[in-house]
């Protein structure tokens, strides 16, 4: 993701739909029964165009005993709490 870490946690709670607590690893966790899920947020080197230079981050989800239709439903509110409008 091009966004900075400062961006990305502001906007996580309503990409989530709940306020995450990050572990003393930095790793984000949450647990429903016996349905997991983590997220990880690594630093990656800026992406540079000519003088431009664009703070990156890999995200990194993890899921455990969810069912596909439950991790597409995730993954699509996820991806629309990030998603910016052009212009």
């Amino acid at each position: 993701m091009t966004i900075s870490r400062e961006d990305f946690l502001r906007l996580l709670p309503e990409a989530l739909g709940l306020v995450p607590r990050a572990g003393a690893d930095g790793v984000f966790r949450h647990a429903e029964g016996a349905r997991r899920w983590s997220l990880a947020l690594h630093p990656l080197e800026p992406l540079r165009l000519g003088r431009l230079s664009l703070v990156r981050h890999r995200v990194e989800l993890t899921f455990e005993g969810h069912s596909e239709a439950e991790v597409a439903t995730f993954m699509a509110r996820f991806q629309r709490g990030f998603q910016r409008g052009g212009g």
